[in-house]
């Protein structure tokens, strides 16, 4: 059975879409066979992976509002053993013609329970914010993933997604964890950004990853080419980075492995 981990940061700018595609591609390039869902509306994780997100028949909003099926909503990538479930701005119309409808904040999830055996990760990027989108993410997942810029502002707002989660778990997925949280765009220059990791160790009762993403230029450009890291420029610092947490994610509660 597959982990499935929902990458979520209701502030925008903090390397979630990054994190999305570079991690999924870096667990595939280690021979783990990964779906990514897309559901941001502004499909920036699926541009990406170099798909056209305005040509997809079948996308995460044909899913949610149950006019397509799972299976054929599930686009092949570049890379083996990585698939994508893609977005569009078409998306933004989901919460409102969802409203009134039963259940619907299980509707992911029980598309996800018919082949979630079919993969070892399943990576979900939410919107930046903390709405039915993100809880139909939160209620189909395992854990939650919080990627966190290091900057002045990294704390504000966190305690909030972290009351999220805890609130989902407590009503709707009591199985829901808090995977841990990974530092972006960290720049060794900066005193900030050390005080900024140092601030968040000390102030957060949560698995904080080792591997920390620095500010990268590569890393910055691959996306506009639609490809990953690791495909753009295997050797760059990024993709070294998004490989080392690969490892981690991979390994997480192997005790042996620490």
């Amino acid at each position: 059975m597959g982990r499935t981990i929902v990458i979520a940061n209701q502030k925008g700018g903090v390397g979630k879409t990054t994190t999305a595609i570079n991690l999924s591609a870096s667990l595939a390039e280690q021979n783990q066979k990964v779906l990514v869902i897309d559901i941001d509306p502004q499909g920036n994780t699926t541009s990406g992976f170099g798909i056209e997100k305005d040509e997809q028949e079948n996308t995460a909003y044909e899913l949610l509002i149950g006019e397509s099926d799972i299976l054929d909503c599930i686009v092949t990538t570049e890379f083996d053993d990585l698939a994508i479930i893609p977005s569009n701005i078409n998306l933004a119309a989901a919460e409102i013609e969802l409203v009134g409808v039963a259940e619907k904040e299980y509707i992911l999830k029980n598309a996800l329970d018919t082949i979630r055996d079919q993969y070892d990760f399943i990576l979900i990027d939410c919107p930046p914010s903390l709405n039915m989108l993100t809880i139909n993410a939160m209620c189909a997942a395992d854990t939650v993933l919080v990627p966190i810029q290091c900057e002045y502002y990294a704390l504000e707002g966190l305690t909030q997604l972290i009351h999220t989660i805890n609130l989902v778990k407590e009503r709707l997925n009591p199985d829901l964890e808090i995977e841990g949280v990974v530092f972006t765009m960290y720049d060794a220059r900066t005193n900030l950004s050390l005080q900024v990791v140092e601030n968040v160790k000390n102030n957060l009762n949560q698995e904080i990853y080792k591997t920390i993403i620095p500010r990268n230029v590569r890393l910055a450009e691959a996306p506009s080419h639609g490809m990953p890291i690791n495909k753009y420029d295997s050797k760059s610092t990024g993709a070294e980075s998004y490989r080392m947490l690969a490892e981690e994610v991979i390994h997480r509660g192997d005790e042996e492995w620490l």
